[in-house]
């Protein structure tokens, strides 16, 4: 046992947990990260050691049992996030792990000193970040940059900055959607229109402005969908069509997007039976989820649920599962003009562009608990077969 590096504790530790040998197993990890810790592999025994606060956690309900892990785990991410800001190139993807694991830990311990710390720090870190990207004129790692500060800013409710955040972004979202539009890039464009809505949001509410910038947004969409059509892209036609149908609903304007909606589901059953005759099931069920979107976008909640059903017997990836929540608060936010939901709309896509699926997921579950969605959630969770309750 004593000539086994930390690769192999770990994976006898899994094992032993797997197998149902759980105190061993932990005994096996706690040593396996304290190799890797010896080892100065930093990463790898702090994922060990934030494993081991949660499965402490989940098995004794005690945040004190689990709390010397977790802030074990903290600490050693803590290290690797100074690490990574002094590289002359900064991995923004690598630095946002480490960040949301510190913040994740603070907040299942319940710690809002160390939680409104740490983010007010990784805000600033963001922000610097931001402008030494704008100020090389690379707008998209600064908007990526500057999206982590905003959350962060947001998170710790530091009105001030967030809004200092939002005026930049505007700005930013505004050359990328002018430069896309010359380029003739039109769904990309209609993207940035969308993100750039987010931000009038920030500042001004669910009001005009906001309405304004989604309905640029649903006519670039539907522009982008009426090329994909014009060169045979069927596939391409109907996610821009979707797109373009739910930007709508949030600028309010209901009767385009039920429109939209209606021809998006046409043109996608066709499409469905196109991808199922060749044998393309992967293809079929994502088309599957978009039309799950389109109907419930137009009302059909029964027979979208129907869909939904279908689409995850062949495929039950996360994403399907947030996209369908996702949906349904975008169309309870439109019809009863809710800045809070739209909010939660944003948290919820900020986490799903950045692949924590997971997060997404929670979060949207948590969004649909709200009078008025509850039903829904029921819906989808009976279509999921894998809640009960809630």
């Amino acid at each position: 046992m004593g000539l086994e590096g930390p690769e192999d504790l770990e994976q006898l530790a899994i094992k032993k947990i797997n197998g149902g040998q759980v105190k061993e197993g932990l005994k096996l990890m706690l040593r396996a990260a304290k190799g890797y810790e010896e080892a100065g592999m930093s990463e790898d025994a702090a994922r060990l050691y934030k494993y081991l606060g949660y499965v402490l956690l989940e098995r004794t309900k005690s945040v004190e049992k689990a709390r010397p892990s977790l802030l074990k785990s903290a600490y050693l991410y803590l290290d690797l996030i100074d690490g990574e800001i002094s590289r002359p190139e900064v991995d923004v993807d690598l630095l946002d792990e480490y960040c949301f694991s510190v913040l994740e830990i603070f907040a299942t311990l319940d710690d809002r000193r160390g939680l409104t710390r740490y983010a007010e720090e990784f805000a600033g870190i963001y922000e610097d970040l931001g402008a030494s990207y704008q100020d090389n004129d690379d707008i998209e790692m600064a908007i990526k940059a500057y999206e982590s500060a905003y959350r962060y800013y947001k998170l710790v409710d530091n009105i001030e900055a967030y809004k200092r955040i939002a005026e930049t972004m505007i700005t930013l979202y505004g050359q990328v959607a002018e430069s896309r539009l010359e380029s003739g890039d039109i769904e990309r464009a209609a993207e940035a229109f969308y993100r750039l809505a987010a931000f009038i949001r920030a500042l001004f509410g669910y009001d005009i402005h906001f309405i304004e910038m989604m309905d640029t947004a649903a006519k670039n969409f539907e522009r982008a969908s009426k090329i994909a059509y014009s060169d045979g892209d069927l596939d391409g036609t109907t996610t821009c069509l979707v797109k373009a149908q739910y930007a709508y609903m949030l600028a309010r304007n209901f009767n385009r997007a039920k429109l939209i909606g209606l021809n998006a589901a046409r043109i996608l059953y066709q499409v469905i039976s196109a991808h199922r005759s060749k044998g393309n099931d992967e293809m079929a069920t994502e088309k599957l989820v978009e039309l799950t979107e389109a109907l419930m976008g137009i009302g059909k909640l029964d027979d979208a649920m129907g869909t939904y059903k279908s689409a995850l017997e062949t495929g039950s990836g996360m994403e399907f599962r947030v996209r369908v929540r996702l949906a349904a608060l975008k169309q309870f936010a439109a019809l009863n003009s809710r800045v809070d939901v739209l909010e939660d709309i944003e948290n919820i896509e900020y986490y799903t562009d950045r692949g924590k699926h997971t997060k997404a997921l929670e979060l949207g579950e948590n969004a649909m608990k709200r009078e008025g969605l509850v039903e829904v959630l029921e819906k989808i969770h009976e279509a999921e077969g894998v809640y009960r309750s809630l």
